[in-house]
């Protein structure tokens, strides 16, 4: 049997076995790209998801993500500051609306969003619900139920929480706090009724049976939106002089959590400028989804852009 045997197999309502995405690390790339793009077509048409972000409180982050530049126990020069004027977010919101994002989300740093800043928070979404016509997302941390309860309320329709990699190779990148208490906002969020945006970060040192693990974690949790972020070795950070990973890894990852997660989109997030075109051989094959826009302390892509590479491959939002 073939990848482009298991993707007809997989269109027809099969679900892969972890076996097979073994096969998948040895398939030739081409072909499972191939089987990829067949799963896409079937469950997507040629419709892509875009979404944007603002960062909307920066830094002062007391975790001790190895990756990340807003850890205080990182010397990166991130900007720091309290929750953004609503003015302020609202401004950016609408831009992108208009520019032709299917959704947008606010994301803070640190653990959790509490306090003030949370208030702020739900107050901005009930202005950003009024005022808006895409939809809401969020990204503050490992929250209560009662919290994403009045996130809900307030209209936000998904959270955003990454597994960033698998159970076995999280404490390598996080000592602060566990995949267990990620997987448990990531529940306490679907309890309430929020559709949930989980996905990882690859070249952090992990290995591909990492990958299948948290392509399947991702599957069984039932996750609607998948991003796939590439690391971009921060200077201060602990992975500062990580290597990137290799373009056709890249692609392979992408080709592999759309097999293990036929459904969901697959969503192109940090690490595109890693992928020629930005991206282009990705959103043929396997990539549903994108996050554009302001991408927080890396590199981003105008929505303009992205909107006109769309058009290009025939794809539309």
């Amino acid at each position: 049997m073939t990848a482009l045997d298991i993707a007809r197999r997989i269109v027809d309502g099969y679900r892969l076995r972890r076996d097979e995405a073994n096969f998948l690390l040895t398939a030739p790339l081409d072909e499972i790209q191939s089987g990829a793009a067949l799963i896409q077509k079937k469950f997507f048409g040629n419709r892509v998801d875009l979404c944007t972000i603002v960062n909307g409180k920066s830094g002062r982050c007391g975790e001790d993500c190895k990756y990340c530049a807003q850890s205080a126990r990182h010397h990166t020069g991130v900007d720091e500051y309290n929750f953004l004027p609503v003015e302020e977010i609202l401004t950016v919101a609408l831009a992108d609306q208009r520019a032709g994002a299917n959704r947008f989300s606010i994301v803070t740093s640190g653990r959790a969003l509490v306090g003030d800043n949370f208030e702020r928070a739900i107050e901005t979404y009930k202005i950003l619900r009024e005022r808006l016509t895409i939809k809401l997302c969020a990204s503050h941390g490992i929250l209560s139920a009662e919290q994403l309860g009045r996130l809900k309320a307030a209209g936000v329709t998904r959270y955003h929480h990454n597994l960033e990699t698998s159970r076995r190779y999280f404490p390598h990148i996080c000592t602060t706090h566990t995949f267990d208490d990620r997987i448990s906002t990531i529940k306490a969020a679907q309890n309430v009724g929020l559709d949930v945006c989980s996905g990882g970060i690859f070249g952090m040192g992990e290995t591909w049976q990492d990958r299948i693990d948290i392509a399947f974690e991702l599957a069984a949790l039932n996750i609607k939106s998948i991003p796939i972020n590439i690391l971009t070795p921060i200077k201060g950070t602990a992975f500062e002089n990580l290597p990137p990973l290799e373009v056709n890894d890249i692609l392979r990852i992408i080709a592999l959590f759309r097999y293990v997660n036929p459904t969901a989109h697959v969503r192109l997030a940090a690490g595109r400028k890693f992928l020629p075109d930005a991206g282009a051989d990705a959103f043929r094959h396997g990539a549903s989804a994108a996050i554009t826009g302001n991408m927080l302390t890396v590199t981003s892509r105008n929505i303009r852009d992205d909107m006109k590479l769309l058009r290009e491959l025939a794809l539309t939002n």
